[in-house]
């Protein structure tokens, strides 16, 4: 028997790092994403024998230890060997060894929300071997708390539960770990005019979003106005996009992207470079309204709402960057689990 799960990646649209404590916290925080279809995979594999074997097939890494209550913490394969320690320690796996093996569409640091989904996929394969009572909260819970709490991974906390529920969501953040999913049901025409006219590119380059992520703690821990106001200004963008989205307001999404793009250039120095904005000026002269940095910024996925057929010269524009523009669809699962 092999169990395995798989969980969605996420598109930012708007309110990106105010999932972000101290901010949420102390403000509240507010976003708009949404799931596409490239995911994060796991399965595991019971084995005749005392063995673990954890391995990430997409980065061609592998680890073997003897059964053990919990597995080594040392910078490598940490998102499985840490999901396995917290089922352990909160609900005693069987005595007996297996393979734990999963994969990725996209590459760590790309900005779609990879290391998050991927701890969800792995949850859902453990929840679907040991049959365990957690409902879609109690995993997006657990798997911030396994990334926040027991790995010491800077990050917010939209990931996990655009992973689990799937869908095109408006979340709200507040103190306690306290977050609300609202689901939105937006006309189908809606979505597939939003996904012919977005385009996801990928600058071709990876960063590490902790770095980011930690100045913009800093910056709202010793009260930095500008970044503050930065993230209020992002929390009722992810406000007016939502409204834009369920009234079929489209044309309005790149203006609202493009004031998104200048206040998250505030929250923190390293969000924005040079070749970011090079690249995001050479999207708008061929036809883009607007776009964003996918993530905590630096680098990795930019998305670009591209009005009319405009979609087609902003790829010929972006090509030349030496990235790759990547087709993908929206998509309304979250984490699905399954044995065979």
């Amino acid at each position: 028997m092999i169990y395995r799960s798989k969980a969605p990646l996420r598109i930012g649209l708007a309110g990106g790092g105010t999932d972000v404590s101290p901010y949420a916290d102390l403000h509240g925080g507010a976003i708009l994403n949404a799931t596409i279809s490239l995911s994060a995979y796991a399965s595991i594999e019971p084995l005749n024998s005392m063995e673990i074997i954890v391995e990430a097939l997409d980065r061609k890494e592998l680890q073997r230890f003897g059964w053990a209550p919990e597995l080594p913490i040392n910078g490598e394969l940490d998102l499985l060997k840490g999901v396995y320690n917290r089922i352990q320690k909160d609900f005693n796996l069987p005595l007996t060894g297996f393979r734990l093996s999963t994969f990725v569409d996209a590459p760590a640091g790309s900005g779609l929300g990879t290391s998050s989904t991927l701890v969800v996929a792995i949850l859902g394969a453990f929840v679907e071997m040991l049959k365990l009572p957690l409902g879609d909260y109690d995993i997006a819970h657990l798997a911030y708390e396994i990334e926040r709490y027991d790995l010491k991974l800077a990050g917010g906390r939209q990931d996990q539960y655009a992973a689990t529920f799937g869908g095109v969501n408006f979340m709200e953040f507040y103190e306690h770990d306290k977050v609300i999913v609202n689901p939105l049901r937006i006309p189908p025409r809606y979505m597939h005019e939003l996904e012919n006219n977005l385009v996801l590119y990928f600058t071709a380059t990876s960063r590490e979003s902790a770095t980011i992520i930690t100045e913009q703690v800093k910056n709202v821990n010793s009260k930095n106005e500008k970044s503050i106001e930065a993230m209020h200004h992002l929390k009722d963008q992810a406000k007016m996009m939502k409204e834009a989205l369920l009234k079929g307001r489209l044309n309005e999404f790149g203006e609202i992207l493009d004031f998104g793009f200048q206040q998250k250039r505030l929250m923190a120095a390293n969000i924005s470079n040079s070749r970011i904005e090079e690249i995001y000026e050479a999207a708008k002269n061929a036809g883009a309204t607007g776009g964003k940095i996918s993530g905590a910024g630096g680098g990795g996925f930019m998305i670009f709402y591209c009005p009319g057929n405009t979609n087609y010269a902003v790829k010929d524009a972006l090509l030349k960057f030496g990235g790759e523009v990547k087709k993908y669809s929206f998509i309304k699962y979250g984490l699905t689990s399954w044995n065979a």
